[in-house]
């Protein structure tokens, strides 16, 4: 693979769409249901036909080594539980290079828009595109507004996502994962906001997966370019269908209900 910034892309954002499974969570709370043997997890997404999956730099450095796969994304920031008022300040732990010492084919960061904190995550984000950009490595920014400073224009109908998606463009990202804003009207808003492309988080448990394929069926007909996952698909008991029931509405087009006959 000719190591470029559109290879690199087009690897993981085939035709600029994508299936992305986040597998960080262990290093914010653990257990984390799926997440208690990773190998059974890891491989039954990538049985599925995930894109790309984003882990931290030590289980990357794990599963890169152990199966080879080249749809590793290396998420460098982090922050746990345990932290007080700070638990939502995301710190960064590695660098591009490293990243792709490790075996990574991208990066991701995180920022929580609203937090006390927003301007030093924003900084790190900042770091990380410029190593990426001399690494010529795609950058996902995570990019979530929950803090308790959020100033939302009272005619914003996406509550402060579509602004987003245009910081992490404007801070160089290649892609950008936000909320679902619940209506296909409020997320044409913000896949409008910035020329990259938008996947949507999942959530916690507990919504039906029918009922998530249906979002996703939504979110795609706004202007949405696909899903990064992790919980609703590395927590049930079947990840590698689930993964290809989202597949089957990114990649195919497929109605919800098409896919959902997918599910075991």
């Amino acid at each position: 693979m000719a190591d470029t910034l559109p290879t690199r892309l087009e690897r993981i954002l085939p035709g600029g769409r994508g299936v992305w499974i986040p597998m960080d969570h262990g290093a914010s709370s653990y257990p984390v249901r799926g997440l208690m043997n990773t190998d059974s997890a890891v491989d039954a997404v990538i049985s599925g036909g995930a894109d790309a999956i984003v882990l931290q730099k030590g289980p990357l450095t794990y599963h890169s080594g152990r199966n080879g796969w080249d749809g590793y994304v290396c998420h460098v920031s982090v922050s746990t539980v345990h932290g007080g008022n700070r638990s939502q300040d995301k710190v960064c732990v590695a660098t591009a290079s490293e990243s792709k010492e490790r075996g990574a084919i991208g990066v991701s960061a995180q920022v929580n828009l609203g937090d006390q904190y927003e301007n030093q995550m924003i900084e790190r984000m900042g770091k990380l595109t410029s190593q990426a950009h001399g690494e010529e490595m795609p950058v996902l920014g995570m990019v979530y507004p929950r803090g308790p400073n959020l100033s939302i224009d009272e005619d914003d109908v996406t509550g402060g996502t579509a602004h987003a998606v245009r910081l992490a463009w404007e801070m160089g990202c290649h892609v950008a994962k936000v909320p679902w804003t619940g209506s296909a009207e409020s997320f044409s808003k913000v896949a409008e906001a910035a020329p990259i492309p938008v996947l949507i988080a999942g959530g916690p448990m507990g919504d039906d997966f029918e009922s998530i394929l249906s979002t996703v069926e939504e979110a795609m007909s706004a202007g949405c370019s696909g899903v990064c996952m992790g919980r609703q698909v590395f927590g049930s008991d079947d990840p590698e269908s689930r993964v290809k029931a989202l597949r089957a509405v990114v990649h195919e087009g497929r109605s919800a209900s098409e896919a959902s006959l997918l599910l075991r």
